[in-house]
């Protein structure tokens, strides 16, 4: 009977991972397609690729979202450090209050959250543009960082801390010398992580989205509705491997963080 629960289980998690992941491999697989027409296969071929070198308009939203991914992780990641910072030392009576208002927009729906950020920039006077589009995913980006960095200050707790104070350390050193290198690998996940949800961001940059602010997942959209083409399928490919690559690595950082902590060196 164990076995035969087993199997089921099995089965069904296979069959959610098919689910999940099939259409995604179909997308890939038609960026090598031949034919224009995503439904019939004609042979292998490269050339999708290569024209995207060749089309201005894509080149202009990768170096629009890299330029706004770059900006808004390094931003996101400084704040949110700080902020987490903030809340370990020094915020102990209204801790929770301060916690709910920052984790507030994980469980936000992204398109009211959009919406409220156009409302926002509509009554501040501010032209959408690059630094509206920054400054919206800072704005989600920094919840994501004080969950990281939270995590890794909870970890480490106040033993180190206090204990350099006490052979003579100062609050700098204390925190270049100590505090500094134990969050280091959560502060790079973290950077990691808000650059790829900043490049992959569609519902929240359309809506604060202005002109030469195109992103790769606006132009993806503009393709979209003229019709799906193996050069959107390329572009789409393109951006789901940098996306994976990019977690595994902010993955990678975050595991060898809780490697090295205190508690987990003791115990190996």
């Amino acid at each position: 009977m164990t076995g035969k629960r087993s199997r089921l289980f099995s089965a069904y998690g296979w069959f959610v991972l098919v689910f999940l992941y099939l259409p995604i491999i179909v997308l890939m697989l038609y960026s090598f397609n031949q034919s224009r027409i995503n439904a019939v296969w004609t042979g292998f071929t490269w050339k999708w690729y290569l024209s995207l070198l060749e089309n201005r308009h894509a080149m202009e939203a990768l170096a629009n979202s890299l330029t706004i991914a770059a900006w808004s992780s390094l931003l996101a990641t400084l704040l949110g450090t700080l902020a987490a910072l903030a809340l370990h030392r020094y915020a102990a009576g209204v801790k929770a209050v301060l916690n709910g208002l920052i984790y507030l927009p994980i469980i936000i729906p992204d398109i009211l959250m959009g919406l409220s950020l156009l409302v926002l920039f509509s009554q501040i006077g501010m032209s959408l543009g690059k630094l509206t589009m920054i400054a919206a995913h800072v704005t989600f980006g920094i919840s994501f960082v004080v969950v990281i960095i939270s995590a890794r200050l909870a970890g480490m707790g106040n033993e180190l801390e206090e204990a350099a104070q006490d052979l003579g350390a100062s609050p700098w050193q204390t925190f270049r010398h100590v505090t500094l290198p134990v969050i280091a690998p959560g502060v790079v996940a973290s950077l990691l992580l808000t650059f790829t949800m900043s490049l992959d961001d569609f519902v929240i940059s359309f809506f604060v989205a202005g002109p030469n602010s195109t992103t790769l997942p606006l132009y993806i959209y503009g393709l979209v509705k003229r019709g799906v083409s193996p050069e959107v399928n390329a572009l789409s490919t393109l951006m789901i491997a940098v996306t994976i690559l990019l977690l595994v690595a902010a993955e990678v950082f975050r595991r060898k963080g809780m490697e090295k902590e205190p508690g987990n060196s003791l115990i190996m």
